[in-house]
């Protein structure tokens, strides 16, 4: 990630990624948007919990995710669900379509911002689903980090 990553607001962000999937590789894209889809963004109105990205016809698409239509629009509103391209050079598409044939990874958004110029991005991650005992791992994992947080500031 750049140091523009502490200047970024997320539109949306996909908790649910991080408890459904290891991440193995974060990547950040460029999205094709319509004029009233970034206007329903800038609002902060989007939902990735249930999207995906997928190689078709030599590009990367990201599809599923729901940004719903603007409200100020007239006639010339958008598909909220419509699949919408993912801009990367053709040599991280290509490699990114590999991993996910190869590997059986998946390629999950994790976050859609907008950058310190303004432009739209999506933090896509190259995932792999955790099993259940993964999840309780995790989980215990995390309980003690903050027990182990607290017993220090109580002896300090």
């Amino acid at each position: 990630m750049s140091s523009d990553a502490t200047a970024r607001k997320p539109v949306s962000v996909n908790r649910r990624a991080w408890h459904d999937y290891l991440i193995e590789e974060r990547i950040e894209a460029g999205i094709v948007l319509l004029g009233s889809e970034v206007k329903s963004l800038r609002e902060g109105r989007a939902n990735i919990a249930d999207a995906y990205a997928a190689v078709r016809d030599g590009a990367l698409y990201l599809l599923n995710a729901h940004i719903p239509e603007y409200a100020a629009s007239s006639r010339f509103n958008h598909e909220p669900r419509r699949p919408r391209k993912l801009l990367l050079h053709g040599r991280e598409t290509t490699r990114l379509g590999g991993l996910v044939n190869r590997r059986g990874a998946t390629l999950v958004p994790l976050a859609i911002y907008f950058n310190a110029r303004g432009r739209a991005k999506v933090e896509l991650a190259v995932a792999r689903g955790k099993r259940q005992h993964d999840k309780r791992t995790a989980e215990k994992q995390r309980d003690w980090e903050r027990e182990r947080g607290r017993l220090m500031r109580e002896r300090s």
